[in-house]
């Protein structure tokens, strides 16, 4: 499971990235969707007190 959140976390960053860098002007603001779901995640695996590095 944990390996698993790492990889969903990872995609959302990415996907973000790409969205921002590349259909910046075309999703706007919905694509900052992706970066608060990744960050959710993040803070998920750290208050769950799971131990592991990504």
């Amino acid at each position: 499971m944990n390996s698993l959140l790492n990889i969903i976390i990872v995609l959302l960053i990415v996907g973000w990235l790409v969205g921002y860098i590349g259909f910046g002007s075309m999703v706007g603001n919905l694509i900052h969707i992706l970066i608060v779901l990744a960050i959710i995640g993040i803070l998920y695996r750290l208050f769950s007190g799971r131990k592991g590095g990504i």
